[in-house]
């Protein structure tokens, strides 16, 4: 995780996001830092737009949060339905029990 604080933090600078300035915040951190991760890490950002991706996860904690409302609005309606084809259910199944009882 420090690896992507790293990146956010060199981005916010309005840095280049690369493997030796990942390196140099983790170790000012005070954390060993693992090549193989940066280096993963870097290749996964390629051609990423980090300022599209964060403005769209700012946004994504807002629309599930207005549709929490819709979908609790939702699940009484489903309950009932379920209920009534359980009862439904009950009902068929209980007259075919008669039914076999008398062939």
């Amino acid at each position: 995780m420090e690896y992507v604080y790293a990146a956010l933090l060199l981005h916010s600078a309005g840095k280049d996001v690369k493997e030796d300035g990942i390196k140099k915040i983790v170790e000012a951190a005070g954390v060993a830092a693992d090549e193989v991760r940066i280096k993963a890490l870097v290749a996964a950002l390629e051609g990423v737009d980090i300022k599209a991706v964060l403005s769209a996860a700012a946004a994504a904690p807002v629309a599930a949060a207005a549709a929490a409302p819709v979908a609790a609005a939702a699940a009484p309606a489903a309950k009932e339905e379920a209920k009534e084809e359980n009862k439904e259910a009950a009902e068929e199944s209980g007259v075919e029990g008669l039914g076999a009882l008398f062939g």
